[in-house]
């Protein structure tokens, strides 16, 4: 089942509350520390670009990257309403295949697009690749849904609704594979005013912060900090989302 697909024209309006300012803030802060200044960033797993054209707005040279040409159309649409600063340059790959033209200043990956990769060969190689196009001393800042959250997901429903659209999300997970599948029915509004109905199938994998920093390592990031989503601090045992800001190997 392909993820992304009829849903990507009603991620924005779904995923509202994701925070997408206050985290192109805290990103932008934590790259504005950096010397050599950062210029060029690439955002992996763009998903509709609002991360990528909240960087562009503010100043980053943007290359954004998605596996999904129905986000992509959605990012490079949104692209187009950009009243300052440089439109994302879009490329349609997946993570463990990015192949870039060029090395970038720094990195991010935001909103658990991490958690797509659900195989420990597919999550080294997506690392290693990062790293291959990062400049020596770059940085690499992506967030991940913590094993916490998405074990308590397991078995549970949730509903979000908008005047155009209804969709239902029925979670479960598996302690043999540490993946947390979501079974997405969407129902949107369609010509005439007749509702039609789409069917996804999504898969996220629970990855320990262990895990994540020896695959880091393995790529060529020497140094690797775990905070709490937005904020400075050490993240607490029950942070549903966790921050990892990494540094290549100078």
């Amino acid at each position: 089942m392909k993820e992304y697909g009829d849903f990507a024209a009603a991620y924005d309006a779904l995923m509202e509350d994701a925070r997408h300012v206050r985290r192109a803030a805290f990103l932008d802060r934590a790259l504005r520390r950096e010397n050599p200044p950062v210029r060029t960033v690439l955002d992996l797993g763009c998903g509709t670009g609002t991360i990528a054209c909240l960087l562009a707005e503010r100043g980053y040279q943007v290359i954004a990257v998605d596996a999904s040409e129905e986000m992509l159309a959605q990012a490079a649409q949104k692209a187009t309403a950009l009243e300052q600063g440089q439109p994302p340059f879009f490329l349609h790959q997946s993570m463990e295949r990015l192949n870039l033209a060029q090395q970038v200043d720094a990195a991010v990956s935001t909103l658990d697009a991490i958690n797509y990769l659900t195989r420990k060969q597919d999550l080294e190689q997506t690392f290693a690749r990062v790293c291959r196009h990062l400049r020596s001393g770059g940085r690499f800042l992506f967030d991940v849904n913590s094993p916490y959250k998405l074990r308590r997901m397991d078995g549970q429903i949730y509903l979000d609704e908008t005047e155009e659209s209804y969709c239902v999300w029925r979670t479960a997970f598996s302690e043999k594979t540490k993946i947390c599948t979501y079974w997405v029915d969407l129902f949107r509004l369609g010509p005439g005013g007749r509702w039609e109905r789409s069917w996804e199938e999504h898969r996220e994998r629970a990855w320990e912060p262990e895990e994540l920093t020896a695959a880091l390592k393995k790529a060529g990031f020497d140094r690797v900090e775990i905070r709490g989503d937005l904020r400075r601090k050490a993240p607490g045992p029950e942070e549903e989302r966790l921050n990892f800001l990494c540094t290549k190997s100078k």
